[in-house]
């Protein structure tokens, strides 16, 4: 049976983050977006109100929440805004290789006091070189007796400059191409990491996005993420799990930019009249609705497809992909309904439309979307409904 309710549990969910949307992250998105602050009180109250970590099992104190209920969730905080729901949020994307590959020891010494106290993670994967190309990382991991040693540089690494900890993707055998990545949990106060400059970005102003240098650093073998040569893999899937969640943060963002635009078309009187009943106008916030909706159930779907225990790459690939370029186009949209006013820091949406630009590029660019739905195309996989 198919079935497009949502439980009372989840239901409860939804209404704690949209109250903490209204309450805690709209007052104040204007601030630090003009600011770039970091929010840092806003994730605490995050987290002391269950918003934060909800994938932790529930043997080490968490949640054990599912994709499908992140998504619920951080539709409503990336509706309030998305700079902040990305800090909120990252944790989520630096647990997931975690949760996927470490071993119970990993688990105890660094997840499970995340369930306890207010935390911070970062993904360390991307670098100068390499963001959609993966396989291209140059940071390598040199085992020397029980330790490995790391160098390299990481780029664009959300929440760097306030991580407790990083997960970080490296080479131990440069030689193997992707088989000879491993994954490790790096300690943010060992020595030899040099965390650099907060970039001043187009949009998520108050997400902190960071480089990380790491000279020399030594990393206990026990720290390491599955096996060795297994780093890929886990990273990968570690996709299929954030990717959804990311698409659903443009639908958010989407929905909020729709909600400004009626509530404009409704109140501007041109010709005698509100904008609002002027077929041109009408029809751009109806194509805005279609694609949210049509969004929202390409996440929910992927969400629904990994949470069931069935590979959703491609799915989520098409949720990613489509989402992004939804909420480019309908912060755009937005923007041209309000004319004069959209082009203005003083009303909301041109901040929407700077926001909006990064869900095109991060956790893999809309383009490589396009080539990972391409090749299941191209072998004949992916397109028919699982069966449950």
């Amino acid at each position: 049976m198919i079935d497009f309710s949502i439980t009372d549990e989840q239901k409860a969910l939804r209404d704690l983050a949209r109250d903490f949307a209204k309450n805690e992250m709209i007052p104040k998105a204007e601030h630090h977006d003009h600011s770039g602050e970091y929010p840092k009180e806003i994730l605490k109250k995050a987290f002391d109100v269950g918003l934060m970590n909800m994938h932790i099992p529930v043997e080490y104190g968490g949640a054990g929440l599912g994709v499908l209920d992140e998504l619920i969730a951080s539709e409503e905080l990336f509706y309030g805004c998305s700079g902040m729901a990305t800090a909120i949020l990252a944790n989520n994307l630096a647990l997931a290789p975690v949760l996927l590959g470490a071993d119970d020891y990993v688990m105890k010494k660094f997840i499970q006091p995340m369930s306890e106290t207010f935390t911070l993670a970062a993904y360390a994967v991307t670098e100068p070189g390499a963001g959609s190309d993966v396989a291209g990382i140059r940071t390598t991991a040199k085992r020397v007796g029980d330790e490995y040693i790391v160098n390299g540089s990481k780029m664009w690494i959300t929440n760097a400059g306030h991580a407790d900890w990083f997960f970080v993707l490296a080479k131990t055998d440069p030689n193997a191409g992707h088989k000879g990545m491993t994954g490790f949990i790096v300690d943010a106060k060992t020595p030899g990491i040099i965390i650099g400059k907060k970039e001043k970005n187009m949009g998520q102003r108050c997400s902190d996005t960071r480089g990380v240098t790491f000279e020399d650093v030594k990393v206990p073998k026990e720290n390491m993420i599955g096996k060795e040569g297994e780093g890929f893999k886990i990273a990968m899937g570690a996709f299929d799990k954030t990717r959804p969640a990311v698409a659903i943060g443009a639908v958010g963002v989407a929905r909020a930019a729709l909600d400004h635009s009626i509530r404009y078309a409704n109140t501007r009187n041109a010709f005698g009249k509100p904008i609002s009943v002027n077929q041109g106008v009408s029809f751009m916030i109806a194509e805005m609705a279609r694609d949210i909706e049509a969004g929202r159930l390409l996440c929910w779907q992927s969400a629904w497809l990994i949470d069931n225990g069935f590979r959703n790459t491609y799915q989520a690939s098409i949720a990613k992909v489509f989402c992004a370029d939804m909420a480019m186009r309908v912060t755009t949209d937005a923007v041209q309904i309000f004319g004069g006013y959209g082009f203005n820091e003083e009303y909301p949406v041109e901040k929407l439309m700077r926001d909006a630009k990064i869900f095109q590029i991060y956790e893999g660019t809309s383009q490589i979307q396009r080539v990972i739905i391409s090749k299941f195309l191209n072998d004949g996989v992916g397109i028919e409904t699982p069966n449950a």
